[in-house]
């Protein structure tokens, strides 16, 4: 059982999907997200559709949450790797398509680089499927200078959010 800390933290999570009923799924990842010990969803972008980006397989439904959280990095870490189970998550090879993708792009001010997370994610500037949607829940997070960088990349937004409830 983690334990919780005293003061939530602020954290920002890559969801995407292209295997099964993939926008169902990154939708109940949402819901997921909210339910885990001591979290609270305080914001979700549109749903986005995008080609694979140095993966395979189908179109990607791709989205990012934003969260209030008093788990630690390790824990969240270890919370999203076990929700990607829970959908049926299968890593045969590297990039593989897949039934959820869950990753940890930010976790407040946190910088670590570790075997097991790296933050921020390393890679979070070179995608428009993170760039777009993290621009949706955390304006400041995304320069414009970013979003161009990644202009080439085919994003196409089909939903969006549903406000949040308290």
């Amino acid at each position: 059982m983690p334990q919780l800390q005293k003061a939530p933290v602020m954290a920002y999570v890559a969801l995407g999907a292209n295997l099964g009923e993939a926008q169902q799924t990154v939708l109940r990842a949402f819901d997921a997200l909210a339910l885990l010990p001591g979290t609270q969803l305080t914001a979700r972008s549109s749903l986005y559709r995008t080609v694979p980006h140095e993966a395979l397989g189908p179109d990607f439904v791709n989205a990012v949450a934003e969260i209030a959280t008093r788990l630690s990095a390790p824990d969240l870490l270890d919370a999203l790797l076990s929700l990607e189970h829970q959908a049926g998550r299968l890593r045969p090879y590297s990039h593989a398509p897949r039934t959820l993708d869950l990753d940890l792009l930010f976790y407040g001010d946190a910088r670590v680089q570790s075997p097991r997370l790296t933050l921020p994610h390393p890679r979070w500037t070179e995608r428009a499927f993170v760039l777009v949607p993290l621009a949706d829940v955390c304006p400041s997070l995304v320069a414009q200078e970013l979003l161009a960088a990644v202009a080439d990349q085919q994003i196409e937004r089909f939903s969006q959010p549903d406000s949040l409830t308290g």
